[in-house]
C-alpha cells in the first residue's frame, strides 16, 4: 500500500469516526471492534497462506528424514514425550 493510499485510509477512518462520535452505542461497538482487531494483530499463530504451506513443507522434509515420532494406539501425549526421553 503506497503513502497516498494509506494517508487516505487514515482519513476516512478518521472521518467515520467523527461521524458517529456522538452516538455511545456505536462508538461502543467500534471499541469492542477495535480491540478484536490488535488482539488478532498480536497472534502469534496467524499466519498467511505462504508462511502455512512453507511449514507443511517443512514437517514434510523432517518426515523423510525420519526426524518425527509416532503416538502408539492408546497412548496420551505424556506418555509419549516420556518414552522419548523428556522428563515430565
Amino acid at each position: 500500500m503506497t503513502a497516498v493510499q494509506l494517508n487516505a485510509m487514515n482519513t476516512e477512518l478518521w472521518q467515520s469516526i467523527g461521524a458517529i462520535a456522538d452516538c455511545e452505542p456505536l462508538m461502543k461497538r467500534l471499541t469492542r471492534y477495535a480491540k478484536k482487531l490488535v488482539k488478532a494483530k498480536n497472534d502469534p499463530t496467524l499466519m498467511t497462506k505462504e508462511e502455512f504451506f512453507a511449514k507443511i513443507e517443512q514437517a514434510e522434509q523432517q518426515m523423510e528424514r525420519s526426524e518425527y515420532s509416532t503416538l502408539l494406539p492408546g497412548e496420551d501425549l505424556t506418555t509419549h514425550l516420556k518414552r522419548l526421553g523428556y522428563d515430565i
